[in-house]
């Protein structure tokens, strides 16, 4: 009759939340999965993907593997999502001690003397323990035994909590994996700054050697009186923008390089590097692989299933608590008036066991709450999964674009600076012969320092976009 007024008073829209609630998960999934485009931008299809890639393969100077393999050991932020992962581990066993029966020891000493003007007393007065012994005033109460109680897990309730604590401790692992593979994106991205970085301030002496050179040139026209003091002083403000840019670029390496020690969880320290080999790294060929491939490759997409999964589970737990719950309870032990009769049997021994059936009737307005909240929290899981999928595509889908764009303005960038490079000697020559006037030396040394500077720059996106498109497709955690 109790279970029957309990299904009674579960309406007909908690019931379908309650079918789909534990229908929407999969459903979710399957459909996510039949909708993922089959290629990136039309691209050609290829099974092969470079997230399969052991980040230790990845990155072959030894530099930067140093680098990274001392911020998966000693970086605080993922130092502290590791003890993350300790906690989502003591959840699990929270909840699976929920599931077990809890037995407890205990003992009790009392002393208790009861009015003897009421039925109690009044009672023990007239009763004797023995016939010509009288119940002792103040009756002692001596005790001790062992107890136990159980919930018998009718619904899957405690169950189900106990598989959503696992399922989001996976999460959880994912989070942390997803977490180790932008550390690595990071530093690899810092460190080719770095090398860019390096490489520009040894553009900007070189710069500042050719200007030096030619303002002795032109300081030697002024004496010739070919030109006037105007040609000196614009040289002149031409070196000082240099080295001004110089120690610009100074202070990026630094703090680039104190990026790179927090990173590593260590105060700031030089980072060891070869400069020399910057011009001649080749980015990696890449291989995307297929979109399907990310919803196993990419940590953010294997977590954000695992929370779908626990959400369902959630929903289910809040379900179950519109129904009965049974409990089970006993203990054993032995009980006495004095301690020196308590292990006296069969006298002071002691035994119970009850059994106990409860279901909720009228505060069920917050249960209803709860289990509206559980289903809301699992829509946001089905969102928050189908955004991460779609992130992940744009993200490989962006990275893959910007590898072959840049190859394509490295070579005219390439040409721009050997043809600007070629123009510096020529307009020098035309200049010493009167046949060129000092401004287009100017701009044609200008334009060939921002043109070199422009191909490093290039040159380190392209290593960057090896790297993004590396994390993006989900290696470098495995």
């Amino acid at each position: 009759m109790l279970k029957r007024r309990i299904y009674q008073g579960l309406s007909a829209a908690c019931l379908a939340l309650a079918i789909a609630g534990c229908k929407m998960p999969q459903l979710a999934v399957r459909n996510v999965r039949r909708s993922v485009p089959t290629t990136y931008n039309n691209s050609a299809q290829d099974t092969l993907s470079t997230a399969k890639v052991r980040w230790q393969e990845f990155f072959t100077d030894p530099n930067l593997a140093a680098l990274i393999d001392s911020a998966l050991q000693r970086n605080q932020e993922l130092n502290i999502t590791q003890q993350e992962l300790q906690i989502a581990r003591n959840e699990i066993q929270a909840r699976k001690g929920e599931y077990l029966p809890s037995v407890t020891l205990g003992g009790q000493a009392a002393l208790d003397r009861v009015s003897r003007y009421t039925i109690q007393g009044a009672t023990e007065d007239q009763i004797n323990i023995q016939p010509d012994r009288r119940t002792p005033d103040p009756l002692g109460n001596f005790q001790l035994g062992a107890y136990a109680s159980w919930e018998v897990d009718i619904w899957h309730k405690l169950r189900n909590a106990r598989k959503s604590a696992a399922t989001r401790y996976l999460a959880s692992v994912e989070g942390r994996n997803f977490m180790v593979t932008n550390l690595i994106a990071e530093i690899a991205t810092s460190y080719y700054e770095l090398l860019a970085l390096d490489n520009q301030l040894l553009i900007l002496q070189q710069s500042i050697e050719i200007q030096d050179n030619a303002l002795r040139v032109v300081r030697q026209e002024k004496e010739a009186a070919r030109v006037t003091e105007l040609a000196v002083k614009r040289f002149e403000a031409q070196i000082q923008n240099t080295t001004a840019q110089q120690y610009t670029t100074k202070q990026r390496i630094t703090e680039t390089e104190n990026r790179i020690n927090f990173l590593l969880g260590r105060f700031p320290q030089p980072i060891v590097r070869n400069d020399a080999e910057f011009n001649g790294l080749v980015p990696k060929a890449m291989q995307a692989g297929i979109p399907a491939q990310l919803l196993s490759n990419r940590p953010d997409i294997r977590q954000a299933e695992q929370q779908l999964v626990a959400a369902k589970l959630d929903v289910q737990v809040a379900r179950a608590n519109f129904y009965p719950s049974l409990g089970i309870s006993g203990g054993v032990g032995f009980g006495a008036f004095k301690p020196g009769l308590l292990f006296t049997t069969p006298g002071a021994l002691l035994y119970s066991i009850a059994g106990d059936l409860s279901a909720p009737l009228i505060n069920r307005n917050g249960i209803k709450a709860l289990y509206s909240t559980a289903n809301a929290l699992q829509l946001q899981a089905v969102y928050n999964y189908e955004r991460t999928v779609l992130n992940a595509y744009i993200e490989v889908a962006n990275q893959l674009s910007n590898i072959n764009n840049l190859e394509q303005g490295y070579e005219a960038k390439l040409k721009e600076v050997q043809a600007l490079s070629l123009s510096i000697r020529i307009s020098n020559s035309l200049f010493k012969s009167v046949r060129a006037d000092y401004t287009e030396v100017l701009f044609t040394q200008r334009d060939a320092l921002n043109a070199r500077f422009d191909l490093t720059e290039t040159k380190m996106k392209q290593l960057n976009a090896t790297v993004n498109v590396y994390r993006a497709l989900g290696g470098g955690w495995n």
